[in-house]
């Protein structure tokens, strides 16, 4: 197992609307300089905030499938498809670009917290199929709660979110001292978030706002755990580390 742990100052940064979205990235664009350009098929991770509103104009996309995930506020979003929707906390909207579709959004607060993810399928057969967009709520994912702490299954099991890509993710929040295992099977990485408090993932710490990569060669576990006197919250990626298809976002 090959676990490393970015700080936020090795993570890229970027704002839109003269600066009412600010983001942390744990994976930019190639020009901005965060130090994981991606895991696997997961190639773009961006943790947004907006103290009031800001909006971002119509642009395009074409084969990617692209998450917005909403911890507070709410997200809106509009695309070329004829769409108008918002979603609020724990909700989520799925975006799979396919031909080519076009979308504006607004991340409205207080307080707005949201993370936009872009996962990258087989691009040549993905650009074949019709673009689509749904949203869900928060109470349409299962959640269990296991000695205090919570795990949201938010694309996987019993999840209403279905993507090409092979691509799994919960939220979770560990009360204090607490922990939670996640098998990780061989090929396979975890790309993880601490969006509140501090921990450890096996024997490697972290402090919030770390990005943590955890490679698997062979089938294996990763135990994530608060440290002691702190809720700590973690969003979750599992994909593989490798696929068998070309990945054209280098």
């Amino acid at each position: 197992m090959n676990i490393t742990v970015y700080s936020p100052d090795q993570q890229a940064i970027g704002q839109f609307d003269g600066g009412k979205i600010t983001e942390q990235k744990p994976i930019g664009f190639p020009q901005e300089g965060s130090a994981v350009k991606r895991v696997g098929p997961l190639f773009y991770w961006a943790w947004a905030k907006a103290e009031k509103a800001g909006y971002i104009p119509s642009h395009p996309h074409q084969a990617f499938e692209i998450i917005t995930y909403v911890i507070n506020g709410r997200a809106e979003h509009g695309d070329s498809l004829g769409t108008k929707s918002t979603v609020g906390h724990g909700g989520i909207q799925v975006m799979q670009t396919g031909s080519g579709v076009s979308h504006e959004e607004g991340f409205v607060g207080p307080n707005m917290e949201a993370f936009q993810i872009w996962f990258e399928p087989f691009m040549n057969e993905a650009v074949k199929r019709k673009p689509t967009y749904h949203q869900y709520t928060h109470d349409e994912f299962p959640v269990e709660t296991i000695n205090g702490s919570t795990i949201k299954t938010v694309i996987g099991k019993g999840a209403p979110v279905d993507l090409v890509a092979d691509i799994q993710m919960w939220d979770i929040e560990l009360k204090a001292g607490g922990n939670k295992s996640l098998p990780i099977p061989g090929n396979y990485s975890f790309a993880i978030l601490a969006i509140r408090g501090n921990g450890s993932v096996n024997d490697s710490a972290f402090n919030h706002k770390d990005f943590i990569v955890a490679q698997a060669d062979q089938d294996d576990n990763v135990r994530i755990e608060a440290n002691t006197g702190e809720t700590t919250r973690v969003i979750v990626i599992l994909v593989p580390t490798e696929v068998d298809y070309p990945l054209y976002r280098k």
